[in-house]
């Protein structure tokens, strides 16, 4: 498979240093329902790791786990060459740092004084000055909390995280809820980070987000991993570009699909089909003349590159933003 060349670069660099989380056979059950099903996983510094997967997947139990909020029944959890629970945890706790889907601040304070709350929490760290401009939050900074926009409180919660100048920044589907111009605001300070040699790990339901961000995702569901590569690996491992779907009025079986030049898979979607195929220039005039020979008709046709929902469904059988 061929990367593109931001892609080749992004991985010489991220292969070249060392891990900054590696998990062990990490396992949490809760009664008959296995979380976390032993998960081996190795983030390395200065890279962008996804978690993706369907809610319920097991990725917030495992997070919390390499956060330290939750204590894995089996495994070992390392962070930047430390073992939670060894006499450390302090010295883990001032080196990452965490931001929630929704984080609740204090709606009476202005920015720069929620800001300034937080600094006051670490010993070390980046001045409020330097934090507000992490934000972009300069205009704002004078603003009471409960007047600011859904996009800007996320900035802002992003900004509280990072004013330790942690080495690891967990984001929980940081742009869930978020207008697509609040949302590229979010992805340029997190994009930020990473420049500055930061490590994060993601997780999210945007495949866009992941694709952007993410230099490896891994896949995840019933607690354990169906794959972890680059976007474009696992994408490729399709061994499809392109998919058509479409609804059809007449005879046209699925074997007929099948046998068209091009498609490498063949599924059912409520009353159409799915084609996952090599090449739309191929395979869509194929099939439109498949439909006028058997004397059927198209009532829908969509044409798209194949995404990371699509590894996913392939994979698991199911939809990345299922709720279980």
């Amino acid at each position: 498979m061929t990367l593109n060349k931001k892609e080749e670069i992004s991985r010489k660099q991220v292969e070249s240093n060392p891990s900054a989380i590696v998990c062990s056979g990490v396992r949490k059950y809760f009664q008959e329902v296995r979380a976390v099903d032993g998960v081996d996983l190795e983030v390395r510094k200065g890279e962008c790791f996804g978690l993706l997967g369907p809610n319920g997947a097991g990725k917030t139990t495992l997070v919390e786990i390499i956060e330290g909020l939750t204590k894995p029944d089996a495994g070992s959890v390392e962070i930047l060459g430390y073992f939670w629970g060894t006499g450390n945890d302090h010295a883990i706790r001032e080196r990452i740092a965490v931001q929630l889907q929704e984080t609740q601040l204090a709606d009476k304070l202005t920015v720069e004084e929620t800001i300034r709350l937080f600094r006051s929490f670490f010993s070390r760290g980046h001045s409020v000055e330097e934090v507000i401009i992490l934000g972009d939050l300069e205009e704002k900074r004078r603003e009471r909390v409960h007047k600011l926009s859904g996009g800007t409180k996320q900035r802002l919660a992003l900004a509280c995280a990072l004013v330790s100048d942690p080495e690891i920044l967990f984001l929980d589907e940081p742009t869930t809820g978020l207008d697509p111009q609040a949302r590229a605001k979010v992805w340029d300070a997190i994009e930020g980070f990473k420049l500055r040699g930061g490590t994060v790990v993601l997780t999210t339901h945007y495949m866009e987000e992941a694709a952007r961000l993410c230099e490896r995702v891994a896949i995840m569901d019933h607690g354990r991993f169906f794959a972890i590569g680059t976007p474009a690996e696992l994408v490729a491992s399709l061994g499809a570009r392109d998919i058509i779907e479409f609804n059809v009025h007449g005879n046209l079986e699925a074997d007929i699909l099948k046998d068209l030049p091009g498609v490498k898979a063949v599924e059912r979607k409520n009353e159409g089909y799915i084609l996952k195929v090599l090449s739309l220039d191929v395979s869509l005039p194929a099939l439109l003349s498949a439909v006028e020979q058997h004397q059927a008709k198209i009532g829908h046709l969509l044409t798209r590159q194949a995404t990371l929902e699509d590894v996913f469904m392939s994979m698991a059988g199911g939809s990345l933003s299922d709720e279980r």
